[in-house]
C-alpha cells in the first residue's frame, strides 16, 4: 500500500537515517562507562594494604574478573566497529546509486543533483516543473518523468533483496512534492503532496514494476509525500519560485542490524554480570 504523507514520513525517515549514528553512540557510552569503573576499582585495590593470604586471594579473584571483564569490553569494541563499518557501507552504496542514476539522467538530458549525506536527488525546474497553484505535470514535465522512470527501473533492482548482494539494500524511495513560499499553508500542504502523488502515479503506469518492487520487509518501496514549502532549497532565494517547486527523490537504504545489535545486547548483559562480580569482590577485599 502507497505511503502518502508529510511531516510524519519524514520523521520516520531522518530516523532511519541516524539509527546508526544513535546506536554507535551508545555503544561508546557504555565503553566509557566500563573503563571509568575499571580505573575506580584499581585505584581501591592500590589502597588496600593488608597482604594477609586472604586478603591476596580475593585481590586475585578481582583481578581474574576485571580480566573478564576486559575481555567482554573488546568483543563489545569489535562489535561497535562492525556496526560503524556496515553504516560506512552503506552510506558508500547510498553514493553509488545516486551517482549512478545522475549520470543516466544526465545522458538523457535532464539536470539533476545529488545529495549523498541526505540520500536526495533533487531534479531542477527544466526537468519536472509546475505551474503557479497547479499539480498537473506539463507535457515536457511529463516526458521527464517517464526518462526517471526508466531509470528507476533500471538501477532500482541492483539495490533489491531479491538481487542485491550488498551490506544494505533500498528501503524506501520517498517522491516529495514541494512550493514555492507563496500561498495558504493549508493549500501548499495539499499542492505539493498531490505534485508527489501525481508524480507517483505517472512513475508507475511508465514502469509498472516499481510498483512491485520491495524491502527487505515485503512493503513497497515507492512512496510519496509532500512538504509545502517547508524544505526550501539550500542557499536558493526563497523568491526563485520556480526552483522551488520541485519533486526530490529521497533514497533511503537499510542494513540488516537485528542478529548483529542482539549480539551488542548479548555482551552487554555478559559485561553486567561481571561488573556485579568486580563490585562484590572489591567489597568483599575492602572489608578485611
Amino acid at each position: 500500500m502507497t505511503d502518502i504523507g508529510s511531516a510524519e514520513i519524514d520523521h520516520h525517515a531522518e530516523e532511519d537515517e541516524n539509527y546508526f549514528i544513535s546506536m554507535t553512540d551508545m555503544m561508546v557510552g557504555i565503553l566509557f562507562v566500563f573503563i571509568i569503573l575499571l580505573m575506580v576499582f584499581a585505584m581501591n585495590f592500590r589502597e588496600q594494604t593488608d597482604t594477609s593470604e586472604e586478603q591476596i586471594r580475593r585481590l586475585e579473584q578481582v583481578r581474574d574478573t576485571a580480566n573478564n571483564v576486559q575481555i567482554e569490553v573488546r568483543k563489545l569494541q569489535d562489535q561497535v566497529e562492525t556496526e560503524i563499518s556496515a553504516a560506512a557501507a552503506a552510506a558508500d552504496l547510498t553514493q553509488n546509486l545516486l551517482e549512478t542514476l545522475r549520470d543516466r539522467l544526465l545522458a538523457e538530458g535532464l539536470e539533476v543533483t545529488i545529495d549523498p549525506r541526505s540520500g536526495v536527488l533533487r531534479l531542477n525546474e527544466e526537468a519536472i516543473n509546475f505551474e503557479v497553484n497547479s499539480a498537473g505535470l506539463t507535457d515536457t514535465a511529463a516526458v521527464n518523468v517517464d526518462k526517471l522512470a526508466m531509470a528507476l527501473a533500471t538501477v532500482l533492482p541492483l539495490y533489491s533483496p531479491e538481487n542485491g548482494t550488498g551490506p544494505a539494500y533500498i528501503e524506501t524511495v520517498f517522491i516529495e512534492g514541494h512550493t514555492d513560499e507563496r500561498g495558504l499553508p493549508e493549500r501548499n500542504w495539499e499542492l505539493s503532496t498531490q505534485r508527489a502523488v501525481n508524480t507517483f502515479w505517472r512513475l508507475v503506469q511508465q514502469q509498472p514494476y516499481l510498483r512491485e518492487l520491495k524491502n527487505r520487509a515485503g512493503t513497497p518501496v515507492l512512496s510519496a509525500a509532500g512538504y509545502a514549502d517547508s524544505r526550501p532549497i539550500p542557499g536558493v532565494a526563497p523568491s526563485d519560485y520556480d526552483r522551488h517547486r520541485r519533486i526530490d527523490l529521497r533514497f533511503i537504504l537499510d542494513t540488516d542490524t537485528s542478529e548483529r545489535l542482539q549480539g551488542v545486547i548479548d555482551l552487554t548483559h555478559k559485561m553486567q554480570e561481571q561488573l556485579d562480580h568486580l563490585q562484590a569482590a572489591v567489597e568483599e577485599a575492602n572489608a578485611f
